[in-house]
């Protein structure tokens, strides 16, 4: 501490915290994460969509997300992939061109069928999602302890990779019972 004017003035600077998010695709079978990456926070959630799938050597049939994805970009890169999109649109959502697929979800939300909707394309299978991300914050906790961005990135694959290690072992098998 310092005086200034008579004011006691706090001269250590605190270091900023910048937040990163973690980007999760699952194999809807296995429940295993297929790909992962960590971003600031600045970057926009509909521009990691293909630097999050290019890796991948597998065919993404379907993509469940929630509203914040639903963005033209977003159902542009789907579309060129071929991958179908299950994502309610917001709740405020308006229609956008006549021949996009998007209107079917639109028109859905106005006339109060979204559940119907969400059942019909399997929008539950972003579940599987949330609960791979459930699993890294209880199992290996959400922190990271290291300085460096890239080491960072590290970090959070190799949780990843530890946690797909886990799931292979034990993953309870449901079946329904009548």
């Amino acid at each position: 501490m310092t005086k200034v004017n008579g004011k006691h003035v706090n001269t250590v600077k605190e270091k900023q915290r910048i937040w990163r998010k973690l980007h999760l695709a699952n194999d809807e079978y296995t429940h295993e994460v297929i790909a992962a990456k960590v971003i600031l926070v600045f970057v926009g959630n509909n521009e990691i969509l293909p630097i999050l799938f290019n890796p991948l050597r597998r065919k993404i049939q379907q993509v469940s997300a929630d509203g914040a994805y639903d963005t033209r970009a977003y159902h542009h890169v789907l579309k060129n992939q071929g991958i179908t999109p299950s994502m309610p649109p917001r709740s405020n959502a308006g229609y956008w061109e006549e021949w996009h697929p998007r209107k079917e979800v639109v028109k859905v939300l106005k006339e109060d069928t979204l559940a119907e909707w969400k059942k019909y394309r399997g929008y539950h299978k972003l579940s599987i999602a949330e609960t791979a991300m459930f699993r890294y914050k209880q199992l290996l906790s959400s922190k990271l302890t290291l300085r460096n961005y890239n080491a960072q990135v590290d970090q959070a694959l190799a949780k990843m990779k530890a946690m797909n290690k886990v799931i292979k072992v034990d993953v309870p098998v449901c079946q329904q019972i009548n």
